[in-house]
């Protein structure tokens, strides 16, 4: 077996296994939620509010790292921009359970807002420079071949030179 196959393979299987999980965590998660509604119908509405805060912005978290995974499965590759939205869902979480518990101090906090002030400058700079863009402006370069869609990133580098060394 060709050892790009089995790479290939033993990412496809892990990446699924990853789906998985995420969709367990997020149906967990949903529950979660529904049941911090109680927090706020029986206990004090402060508590309960924070409780149904964080528990949103995690299902969010994890519904984005869902995201994530299956463009991987579907791409072969990882967007920026779907990790960036994930920490930036993190950074706001943590800001938010902050504020909430008023365990922070500000410094932290500040700091916090910092980090997802430069993620998202990060952010929008991935989407100014995506390399969709370029492709569709005629600089992006892809290996294809009839029948088969463009391959991307270590795929068409290893056709590359794989096709060369064969020529040799």
């Amino acid at each position: 077996m060709d050892s790009i196959k089995l790479f290939k393979k033993v990412t496809d299987s892990i990446s699924i296994i990853f789906l998985y999980i995420l969709l367990l965590a997020l149906v967990m998660g949903m529950v979660k939620t529904l049941l911090d509604m109680r927090l706020i119908i029986f206990e004090s509405l402060e508590s309960g509010f924070s409780h149904m805060v964080t528990s949103v912005l995690t299902v969010f978290i994890v519904i984005d790292l869902f995201k994530a995974f299956v463009d991987y499965q579907e791409n072969d590759r990882i967007r920026l921009t779907d990790i960036t939205d994930a920490t930036i869902f993190i950074v706001l979480r943590e800001i938010a359970v902050g504020l909430y518990s008023k365990e922070f101090g500000y410094e932290f906090i500040l700091s916090l807002a910092a980090l997802l002030f430069v993620l998202s400058i990060m952010r929008v700079l991935a989407i100014k420079y995506s390399p969709a863009k370029s492709r569709a402006s005629g600089s992006y370069t892809a290996v294809q071949s009839e029948g088969q869609p463009a391959k991307q990133g270590v795929s068409a580098v290893l056709d590359k030179f794989k096709a060369t060394s064969e020529s040799n």
